[in-house]
């Protein structure tokens, strides 16, 4: 509880320190950037605070917190004095008591928080709702276990960040090396952990229900936003049914709890439905064997049915609907889409959770843009750019950081943010001859910010870029693996039917398209990926004819009958493309409306600098969101796995964010703007998609906590370590002793095939003390695997022989401070401990456990 309590008041100070530069900084936005400021705040204080670490200007403790923080509070107080005696319009809030005789005087930050009270009041509300509750579900299952799951590397990191004086972090898993890992997150988690005094098993839990909270204020806000931008363009004095205020709420709701529709199916399996019983016990049903889902499919119900899953781990299932499978028939094995609802609920604090509240800043990035914010203008060697020098400060920065807490959001945040400048220029009138509407100087428009952002990016970066080595590796051609539409229809259902009446209600409203567009465009980008299919592949076969010949071995095909399969197995499952381009095309058609974007009836606006009906922000999220479904059908990318496990899961979760965004927002829309009986029937199928969305985490919940079964108070808490007190007690003790040791290198068992999700690593994992070797599966991920040489048999070597002069000349090979000796070294080795005695000063001893420490 004390621990929750100081991180609340440490991260809400942080943001009520922050507004004042978010205030400055998103004019154009009705929120001030009010909502973000939390996000904003932790963002730059910890990209302050890794810098100066990186450099050698503040060391990793507290003085050097306190030094980032005073640089924050600096440019807060910049941007106060900076807005001060600035003439300003005020960003309406709707339902806001406003006086328009001020809008002739100064506009101040006061008085935008007087007349902001019911956000600022939602906004708390929700943040404080948002983390207790996912505090709350951590502390009834806190456990850092090590299967199913990354929390033993993700808890090794900010022990790891913990225990470094400087930047980059030691890698804890491969001595004498930095870590190697998109660790912004990590370092985040670490300062507030540092600042509070807070253990990493419980910074760990923590900064989950951090996220979580942070994620759900990001999207009330970003949604805030939109509806009361699309409420200023209907006209303020018209009443609607959902104010912004209100309707918002369906954002975080869609982002962060309403699932995929495999928990329904987990329940239909689970009451018996589908299934025939026949006399002798035995089980069929063809409807299951169609359905094809993991265990499900293929295994019947044992009596009593009952609605609620109670199979071990079935929850677990939701996120492997996706289910690929070669020309034989061979099932590749998981297809990882995960959704958040899951994420938060497996409780992994993995890059792409993290990442989360800042890809929500990035999109407000991008609509601060849209709507007409920092406009200025940048005089390029190549163009010039219609920006603000602050503006393009802020893109790069953003960008850097998604780049640094996941590598894969760059592309996402990039194509948002530059998009979302070129649309901007349609409707804008560019000064000095600059031409608005739609032409080819749209493009122009991309390469003119992406470029210059993407290398400022870089260089603001540069100290990670520098010792980052990525898995990815170029492209592949996906021949083979094919979403089944139904398959795609559980995972997406929720998002996409929201989506499709919204388009529906659109066309019915009369709504301008230009239909040829979207259709042309939207062929033409099948077109482009299924070129790019080929020219991967016929560009694999001339310069690894080894890799591409392995392929067709495994198949039992030669090229021509390969290609000609691949097409005829993809054409059995054309109905997701055709669901995709159901999507893509009328969305493309009402972006791509030429008629409405020329310049003659572009006006310049009080408020903002261009039409906002239809949402064209929202109708771009929604074909940013489709393309990366769509992507994955025909390429992926090469990294260390054999097929598209890691594309879909990363490209389908970035997808899951901006189409929550969109869903919340049509459902808005369209429960304010309906009457009738047409209101009725939307209202009852909104209710039913939130239902079915909404059957996964009714059920997961209760049974990922055990229905909260916790026997005493003591049973529930944040520290995900706790468990081992049970598990490996000696062990646990053992840890905390070496709390009070100066940190080292330390020896410890190197498990069979890497340790991959097993127990190995676990002295690093929970000291934060680099060791020889852990994990090495995941450090294979992480750079050259060349790198690991023969650690693990030089380790078996240390322990197990009896001559000294051996075992000090690896002692010395690795700079090893401590060796560790618990049941698992003896159950790995046959431990030769005598020479340790001998040679070493025994500093610790405890049951099962002694630790040596070298001279």
């Amino acid at each position: 509880m004390v621990a929750f309590l100081s991180w609340y008041i440490v991260i809400t100070i942080l943001g009520w320190l922050t507004f004042p530069l978010a205030y400055h900084l998103f004019p154009a936005l009705t929120d001030r950037g009010y909502v973000l400021s939390r996000a904003l705040g932790l963002l730059i204080w910890g990209y302050i605070f890794w810098l100066f670490a990186s450099l050698g200007i503040a060391q990793n403790d507290i003085g050097g917190l306190l030094l980032a923080l005073l640089v924050l509070i600096g440019l807060s107080i910049w941007a106060s004095i900076a807005d001060d005696g600035r003439l300003t319009k005020p960003a309406l809030a709707p339902g806001a008591s406003v006086d328009n005789n001020r809008l002739d005087r100064r506009w101040s930050i006061v008085d935008w928080l007087r007349d902001n009270r019911r956000l600022i009041l939602t906004t708390e509300l929700l943040f404080l709702i948002a983390f207790a509750v996912m505090a709350w579900v951590r502390a009834n299952n806190p456990e850092i276990y090590t299967s199913g799951g990354e929390k033993w590397m993700e808890t090794a990191f900010i022990n790891a960040i913990l225990h470094s004086p400087t930047f980059p972090p030691h890698d804890p898993w491969l001595s004498g090396y930095a870590i190697s890992y998109y660790y912004f997150g990590y370092v985040m988690a670490a300062m507030l952990a540092k600042l509070t005094a807070t253990a990493a098993p419980i910074a760990h839990n923590l900064m989950l229900s951090l996220i979580f909270a942070l994620s759900a204020v990001g999207a009330y806000g970003l949604l805030y936003n939109l509806l009361s931008a699309y409420r200023y363009t209907k006209g303020e004095q018209e009443e609607t049914r959902l104010l912004p205020a209100f309707g918002a709420l369906f954002a975080p709701l869609f982002l962060l709890v309403v699932s995929n529709l495999e928990g329904v199916f987990e329940s239909l399996h689970s009451k018996g439905i589908g299934w025939k019983f026949a006399a002798d016990g035995t089980a069929s049903s063809p409807f299951w064997k169609w359905i094809d889902l993991q265990v499900i499919s293929t295994t019947p119900p044992a009596p009593p049915f009952h609605w609620a899953p109670d199979q071990f781990f079935w929850w677990w299932r939701a996120s492997r609907v996706i289910m690929d499978y070669d020309l034989t028939g061979r099932w590749m094995g998981d297809v990882i889409d995960e959704f958040p609802f899951f994420s938060y609920l497996l409780g992994d604090l993995h890059p792409h959770v993290l990442a989360m509240p800042f890809n929500l800043l990035a999109i407000a990035v991008a609509l601060h843009i849209f709507l007409g914010g920092w406009r200025g203008k940048i005089n390029l060697f190549f163009g010039q750019l219609y920006l603000s020098k602050l503006g393009f400060l802020v893109v790069a920065l953003v960008l850097g950081g998604l780049a640094f807490l996941n590598t894969w959001d760059i592309l996402l945040g990039a194509a948002l943010i530059v998009l979302s400048y070129a649309l901007a220029q349609v409707h804008r009138q560019v000064p000095e001859g600059g031409e608005a509407g739609w032409s080819w100087g749209r493009l122009e428009d991309l390469f003119l910010l992406g470029i210059p952002a993407g290398i400022t990016a870089f260089l603001l970066y540069l100290p990670f870029f520098i010792g980052f080595d990525s898995q990815a590796k170029g492209l592949l051609p996906n021949f083979m693996f094919v979403t089944r539409p139904v398959h795609m229809w559980i995972m997406w259902g929720t998002l996409f039917i929201p989506l499709l009446a919204y388009l529906i209600y659109l066309w019915r409203g009369r709504t301008s398209a230009n239909w040829r567009a979207g259709i042309f465009i939207s062929l033409g980008l099948v077109v482009v990926l299924i070129a790019m299919m080929f020219v991967i592949g016929f560009i694999g076969l001339r310069l690894k004819p080894q890799d591409v010949q392995s392929v067709l071995d495994s198949q039992g095909r030669t090229v021509g009958q390969f290609i000609a399969d691949s097409m005829s197995h993809r054409l059995t499952k054309i109905g997701s493309l055709l669901t995709l381009l159901a999507l893509l095309i009328p969305l493309l058609s009402f972006l791509f409306d030429y008629g409405r974007f020329t310049e003659d009836n572009v006006e310049p606006n009080p408020r903002y600098s261009l039409h906002f009906q239809p949402p064209t922000f929202i109708l771009l999220l929604a074909s940013l969101g489709v393309l990366l479904i769509l992507a994955p059908e025909f390429v992926y990318l090469r990294d260390n796995f054999s097929y598209r496990i890691n594309t879909v899961f990363k490209f389908y979760y970035q997808a899951w964010i901006l189409l929550s965004l969109v869903a919340a927002f049509a459902i808005t829309v369209m429960l304010s703007e309906l009457r009738g009986v047409t209101a009725t029937l939307y209202s009852v199928l909104i209710v039913l998609v939130m239902g079915l969305g909404l059957v996964y985490p009714l059920f997961s919940i209760p049974s990922k906590t055990d229905y909260f079964k916790a026997k005493n108070p003591e049973q529930r808490t944040l520290d995900g370590s706790a468990y081992l007190a049970g598990v490996m007690p000696d062990d646990y003790q053992a840890f905390k002793f070496m709390h009070t040791l100066d940190s080292g290198v330390v020896a410890e068992a190197v498990g069979p095939g890497g340790g991959q999700y097993s127990e190995y690593a676990r002295v690093a994992t929970f000291t934060g003390m680099p060791t020889v070797l852990g994990w090495s599966g995941h450090e294979g991920q992480w750079r050259d695997a060349s790198l690991q040489g023969t650690r693990a048999k030089d380790m078996e070597t240390f322990y197990t022989t009896s001559d000294w002069m051996t075992a000090q000349d690896i002692l010395k090979k690795y700079n090893i401070k401590y060796v560790y000796i618990g049941n698992l070294e003896r159950s790995t080795y046959p431990v030769n401990e005598e020479k340790f005695g001998l040679f070493l000063k025994q500093v610790y001893q405890h049951g099962s456990v002694t630790i040596y420490e070298a001279p």
